[in-house]
């Protein structure tokens, strides 16, 4: 009896959207409402902790440090943890539910600690979640169709981006720039986002006890990464030093004399070209070269940078923050 032929990646491919997996969109959907959730209350607080809880630069540097410090730290356990459970949904729902309970605590916020115990458990959320998601995603996606389900899933997560600070911006100008209000209605997607995990999300079923993995974060089992992991890991290390947090970002708008309600107006540029182009470059990844199409994010980013560094007024802000 003869086996049939496992389709080509060529043949897997041009399903397209048809043949990527229900968890595969689900998580899409959860990333799209955090995001939006979460975007909300990031394109308002750096305003929002200079204007109204009086904070200085400073302190703001500290924040966004120490948030994406617990993220780095979180993750590295994280996808580690879900290779040794078998349980990557459980791995997701606690990551994203510790960000949907952190939300009310911006509205609440009468203080600078407030706010930083509030981002700093968010950012373990989002690095407890990341790797098993991302993961998860992996193990219900066909090998040939990996790049279009996690541009696909970028992309819905970039729509959030961008959905949320737009939202923002109504917000602050029906209100008369009221901060709380916009950090309470982020409250409804964040729960939303929790829901969809319980009830949308899937996967696989279990291994059998003899063939779950021993605890990966150890001398032999890092060993088995390989030179070409190790390599990738480094360039990525040497990228974040390139990166400089959002926050920044959007004070720099704020110092160039955009007005406070039309902030969030720089992130939904910079996630609307983020959207376009994280669906088509996962397409391409799944065709070409992924090196090829790493170095060509890495010339955009280095344009970015000389662009936003030598800015002077808000349209400059706007082409790097597009770029």
């Amino acid at each position: 009896m003869s086996v049939p032929a496992k389709p080509s990646a060529k043949v897997s491919a041009i399903g397209g959207l048809r043949l990527v997996p229900r968890t595969v969109i689900a998580l899409g959907f959860v990333s799209l409402c955090m995001d939006t959730s979460s975007e909300i209350i990031h394109s308002l607080l750096p305003a929002f902790l200079v204007t109204v809880l009086g904070a200085k630069g400073l302190s703001i540097g500290i924040i966004e440090g120490v948030a994406e410090a617990t993220t780095a730290v979180s993750r590295i356990f994280s996808g580690a943890l879900s290779d040794w459970l078998g349980k990557r949904k459980l791995l997701v729902l606690i990551g994203y539910g510790l960000a949907a309970v952190t939300k009310p605590l911006f509205p609440l916020a009468t203080g600078v600690g407030a706010v930083f115990i509030a981002r700093s458990v968010d950012r373990i959320g989002k690095g407890i979640r990341g790797a098993p998601r991302d993961a998860l995603i992996a193990d219900v996606t066909s090998a040939a169709l990996r790049g279009t389900a996690f541009g696909l899933r970028q992309s819905m997560d970039t729509v959030g981006a961008f959905v949320g600070p737009m939202l923002a911006m109504l917000m602050m100008a029906a209100t008369g720039d009221d901060f709380r209000f916009a950090f309470w209605i982020a409250v409804i997607p964040a729960a939303l986002a929790v829901l969809v995990i319980l009830y949308g999300v899937q996967e696989p079923a279990a291994p059998r006890e003899g063939e779950r993995r021993r605890f990966p974060v150890r001398r032999s089992e890092l060993a088995r990464l390989g030179v070409e992991y190790w390599w990738l890991a480094g360039i990525a290390a040497v990228l974040t030093l390139a990166r400089f947090s959002e926050a920044f970002l959007l004070l720099a708008t704020q110092h160039a004399g955009m007005a406070i309600p039309l902030i969030p107006g720089i992130l939904v540029i910079m996630n609307i070209m983020y959207a376009a182009s994280a669906y088509p470059f996962g397409r391409l990844a799944d065709h070409m070269s992924r090196n090829n199409l790493l170095v060509v994010g890495i010339v955009f980013l280095m344009a970015a940078d000389i662009v936003l560094a030598t800015a002077g007024n808000v349209w400059q802000v706007m082409v790097g923050a597009a770029i």
